[in-house]
């Protein structure tokens, strides 16, 4: 009997699990590969170095500004500084020099922006792709007692969402099926969504930055949640800490945008790609505090539930009672370019 094929999208956690669980350990490793951990920790020397690497495949316009910006996420989220970028480069066969003059400015745009030095990586034509594809590789730094990671969480602690959901989803879905919506939405309200790619934006590296500064040691652990939306974000953080979850869904925000496209293209925005949302887990008595802050800054942010010490208990709780925290095997933007629902 043929083997099942696997969704498009992330590797299935169970699967990817088994597979790390079998990876030999270097001394030198401080942060190895695991569910939930945004980017690896290597010591060099007296420094601690934060390596990320993530490729971007959903979208075709402007993904150099994708691929950095999601990768420094990661970095950020542990609490170093995004530093240098690496980055390879594959454009189609047919592939014109004013694309990949575009794709490599669109880079530069964005390294200036967060300050960030492109220093190397691969340009090549690849045979075999209907599109562009940038994967990148981001390296910060940072000391020891800047280090966040899940092992500082503890159950009872608060689980904050900076901004909502789900901005590059919102972002992605106008710039890519523009043909689609334009039949169904008004153009103002496509553009307007379009440049949530920088307006919100899907950078999480200044909120981060302030969290760490405020919150200093109450701040346990940050996550950006990505493929799979908020939904695969929260489980992420549960298996990462080794806690359950208890998610308020009255606590969700979802941008106005965002529902519209969703309702739109028959999607749910729980499982949208939500790069620029931003998952804090916090000690209880800092919680105010943090969301103060945040909103001092002009970002929004709610407190969405608490880690359980129940590692089973994964719960979403609503007028109408508990129930699971839903699931999505595959991610929206993904479930609806494989049913060539968008133009």
């Amino acid at each position: 009997m043929a083997e099942a094929s696997l969704p498009v999208g992330k590797l299935p956690a169970e699967l990817l699990a088994v597979f790390l669980g079998r990876l030999p350990r270097d001394p030198s490793v401080v942060v190895g590969p695991g569910i939930g951990r945004d980017a690896a920790v290597v010591r060099a020397g007296s420094e601690l170095l934060v390596l990320k690497s993530d490729p971007i495949t959903f979208a075709t316009d402007a993904i150099g500004w994708y691929a950095l910006n999601v990768n420094a996420n990661d970095v950020a989220c542990l609490g170093a500084t995004p530093r240098w970028f690496l980055a390879s480069v594959l454009l189609p066969d047919g592939a014109t020099p004013s694309l990949a003059q575009r794709v490599l400015d669109d880079l530069a745009r964005a390294a200036q922006h967060l300050g960030v030095a492109l220093v190397g990586g691969h340009t090549e034509i690849t045979a075999g792709l209907d599109r562009p594809i940038v994967a990148g590789t981001m390296i910060g730094l940072l000391s020891e007692n800047q280090l966040l990671t899940p092992e500082r969480a503890q159950s009872g602690d608060a689980v904050l969402l900076v901004r909502g959901i789900a901005i590059e989803g919102t972002a992605l879905l106008a710039r890519e099926c523009a043909e689609t919506l334009r039949q169904i939405l008004d153009p103002e309200f496509i553009s307007r969504c379009q440049r949530f790619l920088y307006e919100p934006g899907i950078s999480v590296v200044a909120a981060a930055q302030l969290l760490q500064r405020t919150l200093g040691p109450a701040l346990r652990y940050l996550h950006d949640p990505t493929e799979g939306g908020l939904a695969t974000g929260l489980h992420e953080v549960a298996i990462a800490c080794g806690t359950g979850l208890v998610v308020e869904e009255r606590a969700i925000f979802v941008y106005p945008e965002t529902q519209t496209l969703c309702t739109a293209l028959g999607l749910d925005p729980f499982g949208l790609i939500a790069s620029g949302a931003l998952l804090a887990v916090v000690s209880p008595e800092s919680s105010t505090l943090a969301l103060e802050t945040l909103r001092q800054a002009g970002i929004p942010a709610t407190q969405l539930g608490w880690l359980d010490p129940d590692p089973s208990r994964r719960v979403l709780l609503s007028a109408k009672g508990e129930r699971p925290l839903p699931t999505f095997a595959v991610d929206e933007v993904a479930r609806l370019f494989a049913s060539g629902g968008c133009s």
